[in-house]
């Protein structure tokens, strides 16, 4: 068995600090047996929040990762940094750097620009909302309106994925597929949105249904996680999807984040094939 340590890992933002969780936890993720303390500082604006931030790095050095625009801000943290030897990165520098090379003018510092409330952002609250009140099925009638709307049977994560595509502007319904129990008519004959089914193998099926069942202290010998039964309902589903023409995603080793990039590539070649044909 790996012995596994741990390090500390400072990340300040002037923003939320999505962008430096999302790298810092992509990269710590290539070293198997390493795990980070992650001290996490969001929307470090003022001279206050930074001495706060700088105090507790001198506390527990470790990696220093930072989105600050600025500048003043940023030297101090710096110098902070190299006085108690902890490692300090700016993860947007290089990347502002690369684009004022190539765009030929400096950017203007704006703190958290990218959660401005643009039209963009009230496309994803819109796409949230609607993904909400369709999910499990919910609400058939409006499934016209949905971009993406997925099918599978039980514990195939089409809820979850549902959600982090409404993250990304994609309104998106789902429906269960249930033995016994037909599809709504409607959607069959479906033409803005695109359909996608997804699969998984009957084991990871019944593990999944298995630990949803002890969660709720329920019958553990049902149909429900019942080998032969589940098998059949995937065999079942991935005809039927083959019947509709329906492109599959089989997501027994996807992440949910995996499989909603699989998801957006489906999406943006049906728009386009729906913008040409329209």
């Amino acid at each position: 068995m790996v012995k596994r340590s741990y390090f500390h890992l400072h990340l300040l933002s002037d923003a939320t600090g999505e962008t430096l969780i999302a790298v810092s936890r992509a990269a710590a993720a290539q070293y198997q047996g390493v795990s980070s303390i992650e001290h996490i500082y969001p929307l470090v604006r003022t001279e206050a929040q930074l001495e706060k931030a700088i105090l507790e790095i001198q506390t527990a050095p470790g990696i220093v990762l930072y989105t600050l625009v600025d500048p003043s801000h940023s030297q101090r943290l710096e110098e902070a940094c190299r006085q108690c030897g902890a490692p300090a990165l700016s993860v947007l520098g290089p990347i502002l750097n690369f684009f004022q090379a190539y765009i030929g003018t400096e950017s203007t510092p704006r703190p958290g620009a990218q959660h401005m409330l643009n039209s963009d952002y009230f496309r994803r609250i819109d796409a949230l909302n609607f993904t909400l009140v369709h999910d499990d099925g919910a609400n058939a009638e409006n499934y016209e309106e949905a971009d993406v709307l997925l099918i599978g049977v039980s514990r195939t994560s089409k809820t979850p994925t549902s959600i982090y595509l409404a993250n990304r502007g994609v309104k998106t319904a789902n429906i269960p597929m249930v033995p016994g129990v037909d599809l709504p008519k409607n959607v069959f004959t479906l033409k803005n949105p695109l359909v996608v089914g997804l699969l998984a193998s009957p084991d990871r099926i019944i593990q999944i249904r298995q630990n949803r069942l002890l969660s709720l202290n329920a019958d553990s010998q049902s149909d429900y996680v019942d080998r032969t039964h589940v098998t059949a309902e995937v065999a079942q589903s991935r005809r039927f999807f083959e019947q509709q023409g329906w492109p599959v995603i089989d997501v027994t080793r996807r992440s949910i984040e995996e499989t909603a990039a699989a998801v957006i590539d489906l999406y943006r070649n049906h728009r386009q094939k729906f913008i040409v044909q329209s």
